[in-house]
């Protein structure tokens, strides 16, 4: 049987249509989830091994770390998708803020992947591990200045795993902007977004989909930050 494939943060969106791609394509994968779905449910009837996951602590992330470990010696990738999307405005505590931002979107991160290098490398050819960071990383934003500052970290965290794992291990990041709306986001909104890039549209999550399978089958990118904006950087 193959090594298996982690995503964290699989039970909605970018994630679930990632891990349901895998698995309708005949790979075995791990996901993890915070809040249990029915979504979770699907997954698992499809084949997948389900954890769940709050990386907002240390002691939560050691669990996942030990559970991660226990169902397999050897992983054929990590896509670290798990994410808080929280914004300044919602939060009193902005010191809490920035410490749960950075809890999930790098300290989980950069530990699940020191922590399974060897079930990385032990495999034979070559293994990936693919960073869902997102286009804020690079121009910050006003209102989830924390959120940002976070994904900006995970972004060079891209760059120092490319090189502290290389050759066996591919190292990149996907980068995305608007490729799906949020429930309750009303037309006003959605019009005002979708002028915000080029191509004026919100091509869905098989956009991420595309792009996690094309890294994947790659054999010469690595320290790479795939894009997936729609020209938005040129406005």
């Amino acid at each position: 049987m193959s090594s298996p494939i982690l995503i964290t943060g699989a039970s909605q969106r970018l994630g679930l249509a990632m891990a349901e791609s895998l698995l309708e394509t005949g790979y075995s994968v791990v996901i993890t989830y915070r809040t249990l779905k029915p979504t979770i449910t699907t997954l698992k009837e499809m084949g997948a091994t389900v954890l769940q996951a709050d990386f907002s602590t240390e002691a939560a992330i050691d669990r996942a770390i030990d559970e991660i470990k226990a169902i397999s010696k050897t992983y054929r990738a990590i896509i670290h998708n798990a994410s808080d999307w929280a914004q300044e405005k919602d939060s009193e505590d902005k010191h809490a803020l920035i410490h749960s931002m950075m809890m999930v979107h790098a300290v989980a991160p950069y530990r699940i992947n020191l922590a399974l290098e060897s079930h990385l490398t032990s495999d034979k050819g070559q293994a990936d591990i693919i960073h869902m960071t997102d286009y804020v990383q690079e121009t910050g934003s006003e209102k989830h200045m924390a959120y940002a500052a976070s994904k900006a970290a995970l972004h060079n965290l891209t760059l120092s795993f490319a090189k502290k794992l290389a050759p066996r291990v591919k190292v990149n990041s996907i980068a995305p902007a608007l490729l799906m709306f949020n429930e309750g986001d009303d037309d006003t909104y959605k019009q005002k977004a979708i002028k915000k890039s080029l191509l004026e549209i919100v091509p869905g999550a098989q956009e991420a989909v595309k792009a996690m399978h094309y890294l994947m089958q790659s054999d010469y990118i690595t320290g790479q930050t795939l894009h997936l904006n729609g020209g938005r950087h040129l406005k």
